[in-house]
């Protein structure tokens, strides 16, 4: 049956002031606790850095709302670290090994929107064999 291939969906929705916020009265202590070094120096380098902050932190809270655990023993925010397509810019994530293995061969896939105001993340928890491209469209 189509469309048996999904296994989860998330999403989050971050203000932009209130990650900045955040930043601004914890700084590294959250950062460290939240982001990765590339994460960080990735943000960091941006002209307004709690925009990506944001949009980041709203995909790792997506990622687990699509894998049915929210953040906590299961997954912890580092395990879930967000990358960058260097030529498309598209977002995709890398697991760590621990939160793969619970995923078995699934797969995520990710979506990030953001504007001055808001960052908005959506994730797809698929299985292996729901990725198919081309084919016609019902």
């Amino acid at each position: 049956m189509k469309g048996k291939g999904i296994l989860g969906i998330g999403i989050d929705l971050v203000e932009n002031d209130r990650m900045e916020a955040v930043i601004e009265r914890w700084g590294a202590r959250f950062k460290d606790k939240v982001f990765s070094p590339a994460e960080q120096a990735y943000c960091d380098s941006k002209g307004f850095p709690a925009q990506h902050y944001a949009g980041r932190f709203a995909i790792k809270e997506a990622v687990t709302k699509a894998l049915g655990t929210g953040m906590g023993p299961l997954v912890a925010w580092r395990d879930i670290e967000v990358e960058r397509d260097e030529n498309t810019g598209a977002p995709s994530v890398r697991l760590s090994p621990r939160v793969r293995r619970m995923i078995g061969s699934g797969e995520i896939l990710v979506s990030l929107s953001h504007t001055r105001r808001y960052a908005v993340a959506q994730a797809l928890w698929i299985a292996p064999a729901s990725r198919q491209r081309g084919g016609s469209r019902n």
